[in-house]
């Protein structure tokens, strides 16, 4: 069974900034490149070697693309088949005098849902040693048989900026259900985050603000 699609998460995030130094109002992207370092990847849906992970040019994004991450129900599907999951740990290499915060995420993929089947995408992401934002979850219900994309988008006064001057790694949670519901159990419905060209990524947009030096 294949599916070509792609990619990954979103949420809302709450809670603020307590770091010694501040960061002030909204600023443009840095003008050095930034470099992400993927630490771990772990779970169902991102087997080793099936993620990967850019930065946008202009430094107002990045983007994350799996290559074998799918969930199913029905025919000859496992019984674990029809969740997977995946959780990437990041490094965010930033310029000096900068952070940032994530003010949204895009998701796309591909889903084929018998008649009576739902599929489900959930997503959420936080700093290490902050409060984890809410899951944020949509679905899908079959019949469906097309591309997917659910966008998301944080509210200015509820970003979460990692701290200014410390060293705290991101992380990407994301999740796929599909549930045969109430159609025929010898027909496979399938949701898919993954993409066999590269060619569909998640795209997570940056909210820059420049630090102050401390008091």
């Amino acid at each position: 069974m294949t599916a070509s699609a792609a990619c990954a998460a979103a949420l809302a995030l709450a809670g603020g900034m307590a770091p010694s130094a501040s960061a002030t109002t909204d600023d443009p992207p840095p003008p050095d490149r930034i470099v992400i370092d993927v630490l771990t990847v772990n779970g169902s849906g991102c087997p080793a070697g099936t993620t990967a992970v850019a930065t946008a040019s202009d430094n107002t994004a990045f983007t994350v693309t799996y290559s074998n991450y799918l969930a199913q129900a029905g025919g000859d599907s496992r019984a674990t088949d029809f969740r997977k999951n995946c959780q990437i740990n990041l490094r965010v290499h930033v310029p000096q005098g900068f952070t940032y915060a994530i003010a949204g995420a895009d998701y796309r993929g591909f889903a084929h849902l018998e008649d009576g089947a739902s599929g489900l995408e959930r997503a959420n992401y936080y700093h290490q040693g902050m409060q984890q934002s809410t899951p944020v979850s949509h679905t899908i219900k079959g019949s469906f048989s097309d591309d997917w994309q659910f966008s998301d988008r944080t509210p200015v006064t509820e970003l979460v900026f990692k701290p200014c001057g410390e060293d705290r790694n991101f992380n990407v949670n994301t999740e796929l259900r599909v549930n045969k519901g109430s159609s025929d159990a010898a027909k496979t419905s399938f949701m898919a985050f993954d993409s066999t060209d590269g060619s569909v990524k998640t795209t997570y947009h940056f909210a820059w603000k420049r630090c102050n030096a401390p008091r």
